[in-house]
């Protein structure tokens, strides 16, 4: 169907241009001021019959990735989760999403990367390193959440409140976590290390995510994804400026590579599987302490915390062969709670 107004060429059904956003039919539903958005959300969602499964599969997951997309997409991508504009959940999709954004933020933020890297190295315009380490800091966390924010089927999140999240949550964690190792300052190892940091994330993951507005595992997935990567950009902030202080800029620049690489399977996954694991207990049920020692709960957060010692571990050889498997991990466990996440949709959406 192509559009009169701009002739792009858009899928048959349709009763709006994914270029211009001309309607092709100008009535909406008669009694739902919300039917237009709705039919949006529905095409963003709306892939083949045969890629439509609860499973987990590698290969559809990304499938939307190469696509060509309007730019008219991706600002309906970032209108849901207010008053007007959280889908119901008969409206929710509880098939696998194809997100597809967080590549396209990954690739401007590379290219803002390479400005800033090019203004300090080729002309040595020292104005340009805050930028560097900014952005070289922020860049895969922020696109891990992105992709997490599309992942968050029900809809139910403003991205304001995720930024909220990010920065408020990303500080009080390291607060929190520097509380606890001045309180254990004569006995920090890999596992104490462990122990403080993610229960710092998960305290303050669960202050966010208790409240039963937000009682889907896959609110809980991005709640604590967006904790995880305020966490990890500011610490990686503080590890590239210590660098960049070091007087070597080699040194400065394997930090942000480095932990660039391993951010999606680092603090980002870790907070994430917190939240996810703790939402999974709360359900509909009223915050209560006892939750906090449900196995469902308790079984994922000491995985987390195994998970994360053992990546402080200094193993001889091992790096970053051991950080690549324990990304691999983590990553398992995300996708067996996606999964998890969408089940309990369809299970809600029985129930209505």
């Amino acid at each position: 169907m192509k559009c009169p107004e701009c002739v792009y060429s858009n899928p048959e059904g349709v009763r709006f241009c994914l270029n211009c956003g001309e309607k092709f039919i100008k009535n909406n539903t008669p009694g739902d001021e919300n039917s237009f958005f709705y039919e949006f959300a529905d095409y963003v969602n709306m892939v083949p019959k045969i890629e439509r499964s609860i499973e987990p599969k590698f290969q559809n997951i990304f499938s939307r990735v190469f696509r060509n997309h309007s730019e008219l997409e991706a600002e309906r991508l970032f209108i849901v989760g207010t008053a007007l504009t959280t889908p119901k959940i008969t409206e929710v999709k509880d098939t696998w999403p194809k997100p597809w954004l967080f590549a396209r933020v990954f690739i401007i933020a590379l290219l803002a990367f390479a400005g800033f890297y090019i203004g300090v190295s080729y002309f040595g315009n020292v104005n340009f390193i805050p930028g560097l380490v900014i952005v070289g800091a922020f860049a895969v966390p922020f696109t891990t959440l992105i992709f997490f924010w599309e992942m968050n089927a029900p809809q139910n999140i403003a991205f304001y409140r995720v930024i909220y999240i990010v920065l408020l949550g990303g500080i009080l964690s390291m607060l929190v976590a520097l509380v606890f190792f001045d309180i254990l300052k004569n006995n920090i190892n890999p596992i104490t290390i462990g122990i403080i940091e993610e229960l710092a994330k998960a305290i303050t993951v669960i202050s966010f995510v208790r409240y039963r507005k937000y009682r889907y595992i896959l609110n809980g997935l991005l709640i604590g994804a967006a904790v995880g990567a305020g966490f990890a950009t500011f610490e990686t902030a503080g590890y590239a400026l210590r660098a960049l202080l070091s007087g070597d800029s080699t040194n400065l620049y394997n930090t942000i590579l480095w932990r660039g690489i391993f951010a999606p399977g680092g603090h980002v996954a870790w907070a994430a599987l917190t939240g996810a694991a703790f939402c999974r207990v709360q359900g509909e049920q009223p915050f209560n302490l006892k939750m906090l020692f449900r196995v469902k709960f308790l079984r994922v957060f000491l995985l987390v915390v195994v998970m994360h010692a053992l990546w402080d571990t200094p193993i001889q050889g091992m790096f970053p062969y051991g950080q690549f498997l324990l990304m691999a991990a983590s990553w398992i466990v995300v996708l067996l709670l996606i999964r998890a996440g969408l089940k309990e949709i369809a299970k809600r959406k029985l129930m209505v």
